[in-house]
């Protein structure tokens, strides 16, 4: 009898050890599982960040793990003016304080002079063979846009003055198409190019109610007219105009897992090209970064948040590392 008792104890015992082994088995399987987005419109607890070993979007493309893909991205392109006359800049207030709520790079440099191959650079990762501001041009490479277009994403540019949507015109008063880089490729839609009017809290009639930004594009470029960029006009009016027309997304960016991204084209042709780019939003970590970007850097950073392939140039940049929360 204490024979029987002993046996079956010791099948008991052994069901219970192989129970418990295939339980840390299943949680170590589980663990390995991305968290899930959050909603758009919600911000992402911390507890919900994703642990080490899952691969959200950014992390599977060679950038540190983040919660997701940013919900939007909104890339503003500014014009012709150096570091030094922005950073520390007495006239440029909110451009200033963005950069300490965001990650401002101190080592940021263009590509080239003059504009045009700049925003050719950051949008398709190569100038195109462009040297020059001219217009117009037709290309059929591949860029931005069409990746993301591709990837089921979407793209707009919203552009201050342009005359109408997919307008072709080459200027018009303070509006210049060598500004916009994806009017120039056929593998973009016309209708992609859009006014700034329909930005949101771009004007009381637009189309997209004010403040409504969760309805934006997945990313966005914002450009400025010739003086509202800094090209014609002061750093302090074009501060001004980025507070009116940029602060309300800057800071709904903050608490909705969105970024903004406000960079110049070129510098004022002093030597070494040297440019400020200010990332801000609820992923980015607070601080100064000196590593050396240049446009390719942004390109690169873009593509890898959202899982598309680099372009050109962007293939040997590193994508941006070091800001991001985790």
């Amino acid at each position: 009898m204490r024979s029987h008792i002993a046996s079956r104890t010791l099948v008991a015992v052994r069901a219970l050890v192989i129970l418990a082994a295939l339980t840390l088995v299943g949680a170590a399987c589980s663990s390995g599982v991305p968290a899930a987005s959050p909603p758009e419109s919600a911000a992402p607890s911390a507890s919900a960040a994703p642990s080490a070993s899952a691969a959200p979007s950014g992390s599977a493309a060679g950038l540190p793990p983040v919660a997701a893909a940013p919900a939007h991205t909104v890339v503003v392109m500014m014009e012709n003016h150096s570091y030094s006359q922005v950073i520390g800049n007495a006239q440029a207030p909110y451009l200033n304080r963005l950069a300490s709520v965001g990650a401002l790079f101190t080592d940021s440099r263009a590509v080239t002079h003059p504009s045009q191959p700049n925003y050719l650079a950051i949008f398709s990762g190569g100038t195109q063979g462009i040297t020059d501001d001219s217009c117009p041009h037709r290309f059929t490479a591949a860029n931005l846009a069409a990746e993301l277009i591709g990837a089921g994403r979407t793209f707009a540019g919203y552009s201050e003055d342009l005359p109408a949507t997919g307008s072709s015109a080459c200027t018009s008063g303070e509006y210049a198409r060598k500004h916009l880089p994806w009017t120039n490729f056929s593998n973009v839609p016309a209708a992609d190019s859009r006014q700034f009017s329909r930005f949101p809290a771009g004007s009381p009639s637009a189309p997209i109610p004010s403040g409504d930004y969760a309805r934006l594009p997945t990313v966005s470029f914002v450009i400025p007219n010739l003086c509202d960029d800094t090209h014609d006009c002061s750093v302090a009016t074009g501060d001004t105009w980025l507070r009116a027309h940029l602060g309300g997304y800057a800071a709904w960016a903050m608490t909705h897992h969105s970024l903004l991204i406000v960079t110049w084209d070129e510098n004022d042709d002093s030597p070494g090209n040297h440019i400020a780019t200010i990332f801000a939003g609820q992923t980015v970590r607070p601080g100064r970064s000196s590593q050396p970007i240049t446009h390719y850097s942004v390109l690169r950073t873009i593509e890898a948040l959202y899982g598309v392939p680099a372009l050109g140039h962007a293939t040997t940049a590193q994508p941006i590392t070091g800001i991001w929360k985790a």
